[in-house]
């Protein structure tokens, strides 16, 4: 993806492939341990059909798409032409706006669309990291874990959110941390525990260069030292995937029974929650009556002006 490794194709392809060949060794295992394959296809799939039920007598039809696998945009671009809608909202499963993701889709869908001839209104939700029904769901699943944590000392919420190359946000102004950072902080005031301690990291990191900190690890090995229960949230992750199931749920809890975490704990994410389902159903409504083509709910701007990722300097 030119939106994640930003070298010529002549570089960017072989590098690729040597990525992919070194990795497979340690991704097979991952993935056997989830069964022989992700269950983000069908996570998503269950999103979709909770949405669309919905929105069912609103005239609407929900369909996934995905990046790297089925159903591929390019699919998806002839299912709604052959549907015959009128006008189309892109709805985005990244809360937090960055240049890898949601860039990246709008750029592979736009390429589809004219390909397919797909020419119709089409808007894009392009964030909502601090979506009220998002939120609220987010801190509803925390609750019982916070219940549980206290029982071994005052707990640390450790929100762990996929990182990015440094370069990414320093090249690009990618506004991606910013928003981490204001889905953790308006879900610690929706908790409305006094002095909750509470810290934003990033993981799943690959490669020698630099990603943006502080990283999920060393913070946990520093709760251990610290003896403080330990609740990680991955409020940048809306279904479950290797990064939550493998890496949270085993790796990480395994660097934290080493380190002494006197309590881990790892919150699910949102999923088919009811109040993160009609989250989505409102924007979806309030976009579709929105005259801008990009828009964030309730007409905010989440990132910084001098932000050149931001879709919306161009709107």
């Amino acid at each position: 993806d030119p939106y994640i490794i930003s070298l010529p194709g002549i570089v960017r392809t072989p590098l690729a492939k040597l990525i992919s060949k070194t990795r497979t060794p340690k991704v097979k295992p991952i993935y056997a341990e989830m069964g022989g394959s992700s269950p983000i296809q069908k996570n998503t799939l269950a999103q979709a059909h909770a949405l669309e039920k919905s929105l069912k007598s609103k005239n609407f039809r929900v369909f996934t798409a995905q990046r790297y696998w089925h159903p591929m945009v390019d699919e998806v671009v002839q299912q709604v032409r052959e549907w015959k809608a009128d006008k189309i909202i892109l709805l985005p499963l990244y809360p937090q706006l960055s240049s890898t993701t949601t860039s990246s889709f709008m750029s592979v869908w736009n390429k589809a669309a004219q390909k397919h001839d797909l020419d119709l209104p089409t808007k894009l939700i392009c964030c909502y990291p601090t979506a009220p029904g998002f939120i609220k769901a987010q801190a509803e699943l925390i609750r019982p874990y916070l219940k549980q944590a206290k029982k071994k000392g005052a707990p640390r919420i450790l929100f762990s959110a996929h990182g990015l190359p440094k370069k990414i946000v320093e090249q690009r102004g990618d506004p991606y941390p910013i928003h981490v950072q204001r889905s953790a902080a308006a879900i610690a005031k929706e908790l409305a525990e006094p002095e909750l301690d509470w810290v934003v990291s990033y993981q799943s990191r690959v490669g020698p260069v630099e990603w943006i900190k502080p990283y999920t690890e060393p913070e946990i090995i520093r709760a251990g030292k610290e003896k403080v229960p330990l609740i990680i949230v991955p409020l940048a992750f809306v279904s479950e995937h290797l990064e939550t199931l493998v890496e949270l749920d085993v790796e990480y809890k395994h660097v934290a029974d080493e380190a002494g975490v006197p309590y881990y704990g790892r919150v699910p994410t949102v999923g088919v929650d009811p109040a993160f389902i009609t989250e989505l159903k409102n924007l979806v409504l309030t976009a579709s009556k929105e005259k801008k083509d990009i828009l964030p709910p309730n007409g905010r701007r989440y990132c910084p002006h001098n932000c050149n990722a931001c879709p919306n300097s161009l709107n």
